[in-house]
């Protein structure tokens, strides 16, 4: 798979519902890789391939301790997405705004005839 750029990455990575309920759930904290998987009803390999998507785009990094493996979250790359869709916020308000404008000075229209 192909990168664009590190908001594509962190796009991808949240694009699915299953790699979203693992970044929930490394929200608490860290978690073995097989408390991870455990959530899930789905082979181990599966749940290795969301967790690949998940550290290309930095969401995650892994910590071997004796024979465990720990997950944690790394959210940082998630204020990239705030910040984008920031932008699009800003956009819709403003057309909203419009909209009811509309709306109001047409149903003063209205009430006049």
């Amino acid at each position: 798979m192909y990168s664009m750029d590190p908001l594509t990455d962190v796009l991808n990575a949240i694009s699915h519902p299953t790699r979203r309920a693992i970044i929930g759930q490394l929200a608490g904290g860290p978690a073995r890789f097989l408390d991870v998987a455990a959530r899930f009803d789905t082979a181990l390999n599966a749940v290795t391939k969301h967790l690949k998507l998940l550290e290309r785009a930095n969401l995650i990094e892994r910590r071997k301790q004796g024979r465990e493996v720990f997950i944690s979250l790394r959210a940082e790359p998630l204020r990239q997405v705030a910040g984008w869709v920031h932008e699009y916020e800003r956009f819709w308000t403003g057309r909203l705004d419009t909209f009811e404008a509309h709306f109001k000075n047409r149903k003063k229209k209205e009430k006049k005839k």
